[in-house]
């Protein structure tokens, strides 16, 4: 495939980073208007979603360096390449960090958690989809040999080296078959947005919704560096999967509590209950 997007001069401009920051600017837009439909003031949505997406991207960073100080002590040039480098370990770690900066965000500045979840869920759908087109062009997360009519085959050394992308064999484009499942799940949030029955719905959803598309196409990704559970019946990320739906059919328990209170007027509608505003 194509891990180069385009050249400037001497300067390389990766597909992977590109397609990831066009689906950022989306899901960002995005983000800000379901805010406003839910009611959720949309510049701390906004200033949120911009501290989790630095703080994250930081992390995952600092971590690798940690990981490979002993390298890098030696070879301090070399982390200028760190940027370039793409590993699902790296992305769910990412993620994990993004959850608790909501978290701590969410906490401090008094927001209702459910309600939050609810605003980044078509976001979060849309943005993971845009990921998983750069993962494909750039040959991060890569499948299973296949002799498929639909097939791809990298060929370019600098997917082998920024991804650990097998050159010349053909594989199953699973990334493709992740991102229209997330982009499907996107539409899928966004119509059921003005629909939801409670509070949490739309998150909840999108965590069994995100748990199954893990779990499944897990079945045609290459298995090197995915971690191997219960002697090779599962992957490191199918189990993480099977704790997304667990998590999410949880959220879609009925409460009575969390329930969408119908507006008594035109000029006030509410998008959660007045227990949650309490309690945040």
């Amino acid at each position: 495939m194509h891990p180069v997007l385009f050249r400037i001069g001497a300067v390389l401009i990766p597909s992977y980073g590109a397609v990831a920051a066009a689906g950022v600017l989306l899901a960002l837009m995005l983000a800000v208007h379901n805010a406003r439909k839910l009611h959720v003031d949309p510049n701390r949505i906004w200033n949120l979603c911009i501290v989790m997406l630095f703080i994250a991207l930081f992390g995952s960073r600092l971590l690798l360096v940690i990981v490979n100080w002993t390298v890098l002590r030696n070879h301090p040039l070399w982390m200028l390449n760190l940027a370039m480098i793409h590993h699902p370990l790296l992305a769910g770690i990412g993620v994990l960090i993004a959850l608790a900066v909501a978290v701590v965000y969410a906490r401090v500045n008094h927001l209702p958690y459910r309600a939050i979840a609810d605003v980044l869920a078509a976001p979060a759908a849309l943005g993971v989809a845009f990921e998983q087109i750069g993962a494909l062009l750039a040959g991060s997360g890569y499948g299973t040999g296949t002799h498929m009519p639909w097939a791809i085959v990298y060929t370019d050394p600098l997917a082998a080296r920024w991804s650990d992308a097998p050159l010349g064999i053909p594989v199953h484009p699973v990334q493709a078959y992740a991102g229209l499942c997330f982009f499907a799940v996107a539409v899928g949030l966004q119509f059921w947005l003005p629909r939801r029955r409670q509070v949490g719905d739309l998150a909840g959803l999108f965590l069994m919704a995100t748990g199954v598309v893990m779990y499944v196409t897990e079945f045609w990704r290459d298995p090197i560096g995915r971690g191997a559970l219960f002697n090779g019946m599962l992957k490191a990320p199918q189990a993480a999967g099977i704790a997304l739906v667990i998590m999410g059919a949880l959220l879609l328990l009925e409460r009575q509590s969390q329930r969408i209170a119908l507006p008594t007027a035109p000029q006030d509608p509410l998008p959660f209950t007045t227990n949650e505003q309490a309690h945040g």
